[in-house]
């Protein structure tokens, strides 16, 4: 039996394959991990993370996605790396349980939420409610460009708003 401690140094060394694009080594290694301990949250949401992004594997990401969630339910990244994928799978009902079970996690960037909430609501035609977001997104950031983007986010939906109301 393979101590936590050992697992989680595992864990650090596949962050770092895949940081060094060493991603077949990294999946061996995650894999190594999951036969260990099949509850190893983390591994899951790396292994999602490598599936949607390196393999386009969309199926077996939501399911690794998932079951991080399930056993690691206060590690961010899970909440992050899901969210994209069901936004880009255009699972809206999904998106929006998980965005909100992610607002209770502690530690998670509040921006970043707000910003899914605000792409959510603009993809599915809610405009106030992505400029609404857009505007909790704002005001959770302190970076000078990425509140510009968010500024023109906001006039995009207000432009959006307009044109769709006139057709």
């Amino acid at each position: 039996m393979i101590t936590n401690d050992v697992l989680e140094e595992m864990f650090e060394n596949a962050d770092f394959l895949i940081k060094e694009n060493k991603i077949a080594d990294a999946i061996a290694l995650l894999h190594e991990i999951l036969t260990e301990a099949p509850d190893f949250g983390k591994a899951h949401n790396h292994l999602g993370w490598i599936y949607e992004t390196k393999h386009k594997d969309l199926v077996k990401a939501e399911e690794h996605y998932r079951l991080a969630l399930k056993f690691r339910p206060d590690y961010c990244a899970s909440y992050y790396n899901y969210a994209i994928l069901l936004s880009t799978l255009r699972k809206y009902a999904e998106l929006e349980n998980l965005l909100q079970k992610a607002e209770a996690c502690p530690g998670i960037n509040r921006a970043t939420i707000a910003n899914e909430y605000a792409i959510m609501y603009e993809s599915t035609g809610r405009f106030d409610d992505a400029i609404a977001s857009y505007k909790t997104y704002i005001t959770n950031l302190f970076d000078e460009k990425m509140i510009d983007t968010a500024a023109a986010s906001i006039q995009r939906c207000r432009k959006k708003k307009e044109i769709l109301s006139t057709i």
